[in-house]
């Protein structure tokens, strides 16, 4: 199950990149999110992060770590919890003084599930990732 935006921030894009990309500020714009500790690294690639997020009336945490990063322009970090990943992935492109983000979150859920999540989940999702764009664009307010 996936899902994706693409929205404008009206600042840099090497700004929006380093903030995006520094996931212990998930906390400012992921709405699901509780905390997030950088546990090793230096920001950069290989960098692992321990997330706590609430979705759906449930607390879980999740193991990061920075996949892709390739300043200013993408930005993949992958969490791991059991036999669940999810995988953000953050393409930044220049337009003028502001940045065009595209977001596309993957969830890969353990084979005797997947299908069921996929239709539960659908919609809180959805609506999670619209929370999020919001939350992003205010950030930067």
């Amino acid at each position: 199950m996936d899902v994706e935006r693409s929205f404008v921030v009206d600042r840099p894009v090497e700004e929006v990149f380093d903030f995006l990309a520094d996931f212990e500020n998930t906390q400012v714009w992921d709405p699901g999110t509780v905390w997030t500790r950088r546990t090793s690294g230096d920001g950069g690639l290989g960098t692992t992060y321990r997330n706590r997020s609430t979705f759906m009336g449930r607390t879980v945490e999740l193991d990061y770590e920075t996949i892709a990063h390739d300043r200013p322009t993408h930005f993949v970090c992958r969490g791991v919890n059991g036999g669940t990943t999810a995988t953000d992935h953050l393409t930044f492109t220049r337009d003028g003084d502001r940045t065009l983000v595209h977001y596309r979150a993957v969830f890969d859920f353990p084979r005797s599930w997947g299908w069921i999540a996929g239709l539960v989940l659908r919609r809180p999702v959805a609506k999670l990732a619209d929370e999020t764009v919001r939350q992003i664009q205010g950030s930067f307010s």
